[in-house]
């Protein structure tokens, strides 16, 4: 069911997320192509964020730039890890870039800040001013990491979440949810409903890194997983409540504070 279509119903129930954080890989911006953009897949996920902010929610979002560059797998060997981690930061900038171009077309007002001062592209990286674009409906997009080597984009995204008080962080990915194996190597991989950030290091799931996951913990910020190949499929940002959540995920829920959890599908009350 996809809910952008309900929204005489969606306008009945109760905004879930004020303030939400969302990671996008840039891998997931190439589609199929790999490389580069896949501007349908961009369209897409820009659709997405303007309901989102159409529905009254500020978001900040942080961008991979693995669809032109990442630095420990592309440079190893042949640059130095810091510069190399440099150019991936450039890459997240590029990207950015583009999608504030594609956003400014459907009408969404947009702001971008770097970590790296790129001073005639975009704005230095300022906490306040970050905030207070989202205070004025503007969708903020983060680039160039931390501006540090050695850290992942993942962990940009649970720090700038950290920063700007997120209420939770939409963790796009190219499968629907966190498993136990490779869904795309292991016919017999498991899905998780919830599992606590203790499990996801103890049993080193690929979800985020270890960094930005510890982080996650650290700060008690909630995470939810969904797929980004039909961004519209099921509403990150909904109104309304969790559908089909089993026992033993709610009983982990009330154990332990934060959970990496897969998206469910939002119902109006």
């Amino acid at each position: 069911m996809n809910l952008f279509l309900k929204g005489e119903i969606m306008s009945m129930a109760q905004l879930k997320y004020k303030r939400v954080l969302l990671k996008i890989s840039g891998e997931a911006l190439a589609g199929d192509k790999h490389f580069g953009f896949d501007f349908d897949v961009v369209s897409k996920v820009c659709d997405v964020i303007k309901k989102c902010t159409d529905m009254g929610v500020q978001m900040g979002v942080v961008i991979g730039g693995g669809n032109f560059w990442r630095g420990v797998k592309n440079g190893e060997g042949y640059i130095e890890r810091t510069r190399a981690d440099h150019m991936g930061m450039l890459a997240t900038a590029m990207n950015c870039m583009a999608v504030a171009d594609v956003l400014e077309q459907k009408g969404v007002d947009v702001r971008v800040q770097t970590a790296l001062e790129i001073k005639e592209v975009a704005e230095p990286y300022i906490r306040a001013r970050a905030i207070r674009h989202l205070e004025k409906g503007r969708v903020v997009l983060f680039g160039c990491g931390i501006g540090s080597p050695f850290f992942s984009t993942d962990t940009a995204a649970v720090l700038r979440a950290a920063e700007i008080n997120a209420d939770v962080i939409l963790l796009a990915k190219n499968i629907d949810g966190v498993y136990n194996a490779d869904p795309a190597k292991d016919a017999n991989a498991i899905k998780y409903d919830a599992i606590s950030y203790e499990d996801v290091l103890a049993q080193h799931l690929a979800v985020m890194d270890s960094t930005a996951t510890s982080l996650s913990m650290d700060n008690h910020i909630p995470v939810l997983v969904f797929a980004l190949k039909d961004p519209g499929e099921h509403h990150p940002c909904g109104r309304g409540r969790r559908r089909s959540v089993p026992s033993s995920a709610k009983t982990e829920r009330s154990r332990k504070s934060g959970l990496i959890t897969t998206i469910f599908e939002e119902v109006s009350p």
